[in-house]
């Protein structure tokens, strides 16, 4: 039942940014969003931080080992995916972080993807989570611009179907 649970969701995220990605004119990145989560490494470790019995979804408190095995898988992810913005940090061995410039499909989708994640949690909009978040988002300047020029086209109107 669980992985049931995990496939509907990820399959009405999946289709809300598709949605979203069609808006902007990047189809292909609407139809491979988030394939990766389909392979072993991330579906398991997904599904039981999730929807597991002591998962999030559950209200309970995750396992150590829950946790760490999502963490693993989380960052798999990441590292497969270039529209998460932690694909674009470029950790230095002397311990400098760089940011690296994302092209424009990869900011497009970044944003589809939330949008996405929000309509199919049941929120109509993502302003609540990126004013929570912004802080925490480390994207190399220009990418930066592009990602709140979009999301102000948005606003307008100009994106919206």
């Amino acid at each position: 039942m669980k992985h049931l649970r995990c496939l509907s969701y990820l399959l009405r995220h999946r289709w809300f940014v598709f949605v979203e990605c069609l808006k902007m004119g990047i189809v292909w990145r609407g139809l491979t969003h988030d394939l990766s989560k389909f392979l072993p490494s991330e579906w398991f470790p997904y599904v039981e931080f999730f929807m597991g019995p002591r998962g999030v979804e559950a209200g309970g408190e995750v396992p150590p080992e829950v946790s760490q095995a999502f963490n693993v898988a989380w960052l798999k992810h990441q590292h497969r995916n270039p529209h998460h913005w932690q694909h674009w940090r470029l950790r230095e061995d002397d311990g400098e972080t760089k940011l690296l410039p994302m092209p424009l499909e990869y900011i497009q989708e970044m944003l589809a993807d939330w949008r996405g994640a929000a309509r199919a949690q049941g929120r109509p909009s993502i302003a609540p989570w990126f004013a929570a978040n912004r802080d925490k988002i480390e994207l190399h300047p220009a990418s930066l611009v592009m990602l709140l020029s979009l999301m102000t086209a948005e606003e307008r109107g100009e994106l919206s179907s």
